[in-house]
């Protein structure tokens, strides 16, 4: 009879929507109790973008960490405080005149905290240097690195892989992330292991002590490590066996420090070029009467948020948190600037969120946090602002791309999904935009704290609220 009778099914199905308002629907209440996850350690909210109504509201003030949805913040602020066309500057400068294209002083590389300086872009500005005219520099090459302030922390204090790349730390000349790819595979002449670096900046030591062995390459036959002893990050020691039936291994590592690595790769690829330096490094700001060489634009904001956000770097992340406070707050910049610089702009938009600890902007602390409520509000303002086009492009796209490439694929069209997801010890969270079967629009925010809840908890729940809202 309900099928007969549209108005009175609209009503209904409007009143069930309403009942389920302040409590979880049925099949995420199912699966809450099978992964043994009581409901106070679990945030969700379910939201209508366009009207503002809940329709699931779960512990949605309760402050808990956001692991990395917390880019979503700096990600947005940065846009709509400095602008999608936003570039950062990278700089070199001559304390000396330039002769017949020899430099009779030094040369000032000064960084402009550009989050994405790869290695390709780094070529391109030591070309574009030879290119000017430059061939040999008589002084030393001076490392800038005063827009940001000293961090007082070490790429190891959050657990002890300093070599991983996502403890890379923000740093005003970053170049490629600080990483080189270590190429590992069998010599053509069966004499041992090669070891192949891409890029090999100039002071980089390794010490390649792996074995060559015969057999399966299985198990203890392809057991490469790549370590940097402590207190030696310009050494790499390469240990391990391999076996001569393996092909080539591929792992990528943070090494050097970010001043060491600049300066290093620029060595390198300058004599690549055939440019002559027979210097050292420094490190020091540029001085006032130096002589602009040249500038390199970065990539545009709107791009560098991209990157951001659908493959969640933190370093860039806390870069663009950086540079929110280098163009609000003055150099050199301060992760205490960005907090401050946010927490006004979100003041000025009517975003107070009282709870909010915003840490370093990547998420990746044990001392962010945010409510449910908080990250729900701050999406749909998000929605609604001038560059909402250029921030909804930033988050990955359910089966399709970034940290949701292999979620959600079995669904029907997974890219109604549009999310920021993040992950911890004992945090698996999940945060951005769903459309309905109905074309609503939802926002959707799912925190789970619980022992345990990143190993595959985390996401049952969060696939499950997620499909419930799909059906809407």
């Amino acid at each position: 009879m309900i099928g007969r009778i549209p108005g009175i099914l609209v009503c209904v199905t409007l009143a069930v929507q309403t009942s389920l308002a302040g409590e979880l629907p049925p099949r995420p209440r199912t699966v809450l109790n099978q992964q043994l996850v009581p409901d106070s350690s679990v945030t969700v909210v379910v939201r209508d973008v366009a009207r503002g109504e809940n329709l699931v509201e779960l512990n949605a003030s309760v402050p808990r960490p956001p692991a990395s949805t917390m880019k979503l913040l700096p990600t947005w602020a940065a846009l709509d405080l400095l602008g999608p066309a936003y570039a950062w500057k990278t700089r070199a400068w001559a304390d000396a005149p330039v002769v017949k294209g020899v430099l009779k002083g030094n040369l000032y590389l000064q960084g402009g905290g550009d989050p994405l300086l790869t290695i390709e872009r780094w070529w391109r500005f030591v070309t574009d240097l030879r290119q000017g005219g430059l061939r040999v520099i008589e002084g030393d090459i001076v490392i800038d690195q005063t827009r940001f302030a000293d961090l007082n922390e070490r790429p190891e204090d959050f657990d002890g892989k300093h070599w991983r790349i996502y403890n890379v730390l923000p740093d005003a000349l970053l170049v490629n992330w600080q990483s080189a790819d270590f190429v590992i595979r069998p010599a053509d002449d069966g004499s041992g292991v090669e070891v192949a670096i891409q890029p090999y900046p100039e002071g980089l030591i390794v010490d390649n002590r792996a074995v060559l062995t015969k057999g399966r390459c299985a198990g203890r036959n392809r057991g490469i490590s790549i370590t940097s002893p402590a207190g030696e990050p310009e050494r790499i020691v390469v240990s391990g066996r391999l076996s001569a039936s393996c092909g080539p291994q591929v792992q990528r590592r943070a090494v050097m420090q970010p001043a060491e690595f600049a300066y290093g790769t620029f060595v390198t690829l300058w004599r690549q070029q055939g440019g002559e330096f027979h210097g050292g490094l420094l490190r020091a700001p540029t001085p006032p009467a130096a002589r602009l060489l040249l500038t390199q634009e970065s990539l545009s904001l709107a791009e560098i948020v991209r990157v951001t956000n659908k493959y969640s770097s933190n370093m860039m992340a806390r870069s663009l948190l950086l540079t929110v406070a280098a163009e609000k707050t003055g150099i050199p910049a301060t992760t205490a600037g960005g907090e401050a610089a946010v927490k006004d702009w979100l003041k000025g938009r009517g975003l107070e969120f009282p709870e909010l600890l915003i840490g370093n902007g990547s998420g990746l602390s044990r001392d962010a946090q945010m409510s449910g409520d908080s990250m729900a509000r701050l999406l749909i303002a998000a929605w609604k602002s001038r560059f909402a086009p250029e921030f909804l492009a930033s988050l990955a796209l359910g089966g399709l791309d970034g940290t949701l490439r292999r979620r959600f694929e079995d669904i029907d069209d997974p890219s109604r999904i549009r999310m920021k997801t993040g992950s911890l010890n004992n945090v698996s969270t999940i945060a951005g935009y769903v459309t309905g079967q109905s074309g609503r629009n939802f926002v959707v925010v799912i925190f789970v704290h619980h022992p345990g809840a990143e190993n595959g908890a985390g996401e049952l729940i969060q696939g499950a609220v997620i499909d419930w809202v799909l059906r809407q």
